[in-house]
Parts: structure tokens; sequence; C-alpha cells
């Protein structure tokens, strides 16, 4: 207690607050770019690589685009062709694919910190995603 009231004093208040969610389990959740935004999405991260269509920059709340851990072009462009089908291949190359990618790191590294994410999606398809690969490898990994 006098340590937190010390942190509050000298403005160190901030620190002590991500050092106690980094004691925290991250929620990562899902949901689709057109739905609503609400406060109980904690920190909003993109995880698309191209624009959603309709939406514009002024109306889509977002706090993070991140286009690194998207799929590639060459994987999203695979995928799309018969998603159904080739749903545990798609799973397994994209998985691959975070794994080998620096900024998969560095997302798990930011989000450590945030007690609340949600990744929000374009697809139409709301049980084959790739929001839904990132958040079972997220909620794997993240503490």
């Amino acid at each position: 207690m006098i340590k937190q009231l010390h942190a509050v004093l000298t403005g160190e208040k901030q620190t002590v607050i991500k050092n106690f969610f980094k004691g925290m389990k991250t929620k990562v959740g899902i949901k689709r770019a057109y739905e609503v935004s609400s406060a109980e999405d904690g920190f909003r991260i993109y995880v698309d690589r191209l624009w959603p269509r309709g939406l514009s920059h002024e109306t889509f709340h977002y706090d993070l685009w991140d286009k690194e851990n998207a799929p590639s072009a060459e994987l999203r462009q695979w995928f799309h062709e018969n998603p159904t089908a080739e749903w545990t291949e798609f799973e397994e190359r994209y998985k691959a694919e975070l794994l080998k990618n620096p900024a998969y790191n560095a997302l798990k590294e930011l989000i450590s910190g945030k007690p609340v994410v949600t990744l929000l999606y374009s697809s139409h398809d709301t049980e084959h995603n790739n929001a839904l690969v990132l958040q079972n490898l997220l909620t794997s990994d993240v503490k």
C-alpha cells in the first residue's frame, strides 16, 4: 500500500498498473470488424492485411492494425479458394508462419500487459478465419 501511494505521488502510477496487469492472464477474444465496439473489448487489434470493405477510418474503432501477423498474401489467397475443405491445413500453415514471424513475439509482449484484448477480423465466416487461429495460439502462449 505504501509503495502504491508512493508511486501515485511520484508519477509512477502507470508503471505500477502495468506491473499489476503483467501478473494477470490476458483474455483474448475475437469479433468481426463490422460488429459494434464496446468497452468490454479492451484493446482492439485488427488482424487482417486488407482494410475491411465498407468501413471508414472514421467509424471503425481499433487500437492497432497488425498487418504483420496477418496471413501472408499467398496463404490468404490459397485459403479463400476453398476455406472449409482446407481449414486444418490453413491452421497448420498459418501457425507455422506466426511462429517464424518476429512480429508474433512482439504481439505477445504487447498484449501481455493488457487484461482484455479483442482480435478483429473481416471474414464472413465466424468458424474459419485467421483471428480464430491467432486467438488459439495466443491463449496458449500468453500468460
